[in-house]
């Protein structure tokens, strides 16, 4: 009996160490963290067609008749604006809302593909298949359950409305003038066929283009259950590879989007 209690310790040992080693591998020790996420406030952007931002009352602020200080708020704000999450079901119906998204899907290793060369020389660029093989051939085929981080640029713009969304207009009008980059419906396709992707994020307003009439790059992603991240931050700071992102969003029961805090681990570089 002792013996069996001994095979059984020693098996369980040699489980621990080796989950010990992978996760090391994936989640470096020796790493800092990024923050991807842009504070919300006033200043935050929305789609031109919402009625209104992020909104912020005071209910109490300052010194009590107890003699503490005490401050509390309440805020209001559309799901879709700032650094957000995009739940399938917001472009396709049936599938999973906020709540319904697990933490696996919004946990994982990530890649980034800098697309910011073509993009900063054309607003309205198309992300492409070519684009992702082209990462490929220097980078080795995208790994299977990956978030696959884009990078146009347009992030240095951000919160300026008039040079990230393409124009400062509000209402139809500022919807029929937004120019910035996004996925190609075709590679979004592709990657949801052809490749085992977690997530899709993007530092612009939306993973479609700004003149995109279908979005069907939505489409495309949330009917396989992609959900994407958009208004992204900082994608300048994370190296192409070797980066764990933990994206959780604000968990809105029935919702198709919430605010999102996306952060990511990168090795430090030796």
């Amino acid at each position: 009996m002792k013996t069996q209690y001994y095979l059984l310790f020693l098996l369980l040992f040699s489980c621990m160490q080796q989950q010990g080693e992978q996760a090391s591998d994936i989640f470096p020790k020796d790493g800092q963290w990024i923050d991807l996420s842009y504070e919300f406030s006033p200043e935050t952007l929305y789609w031109p067609a919402e009625p209104q931002g992020f909104h912020m009352d005071t209910i109490s602020e300052g010194i009590t008749e107890g003699g503490y200080y005490y401050s509390a708020f309440s805020f209001c704000a559309p799901e879709h604006g700032g650094t957000h999450l995009d739940a399938p079901i917001h472009f396709a119906e049936g599938q999973k809302s906020v709540e319904e998204l697990t933490l696996e899907e919004l946990t994982g290793s990530a890649v980034v593909v800098d697309v910011s060369q073509k993009a900063m020389q054309d607003r309205d660029y198309l992300i492409s298949k070519e684009d992702i093989e082209g990462w490929e051939e220097e980078n080795g085929k995208l790994p299977e359950d990956i978030i696959l981080l884009i990078r146009t640029g347009y992030g240095q713009y951000y919160p300026n409305a008039k040079q990230y969304f393409g124009t400062e207009l509000k209402g139809e009008e500022g919807v029929a003038n937004l120019h910035f980059p996004g996925l190609g419906g075709d590679a979004a396709a592709w990657l949801a066929k052809e490749r085992k992707i977690k997530a899709v994020g993007i530092d612009t307003p939306s993973i479609d283009y700004g003149q995109s009439k279908d979005f069907r790059a939505h489409q495309e992603l949330m009917k396989k259950n992609i959900p994407a991240f958009e208004n992204v931050a900082n994608l300048d700071q994370l190296p192409t590879k070797g980066i764990y992102v933990v994206a959780l969003p604000m968990k809105i029961k029935g919702g198709s989007g919430a605010p999102l805090r996306i952060i990511a681990r990168v090795p430090v570089e030796q």
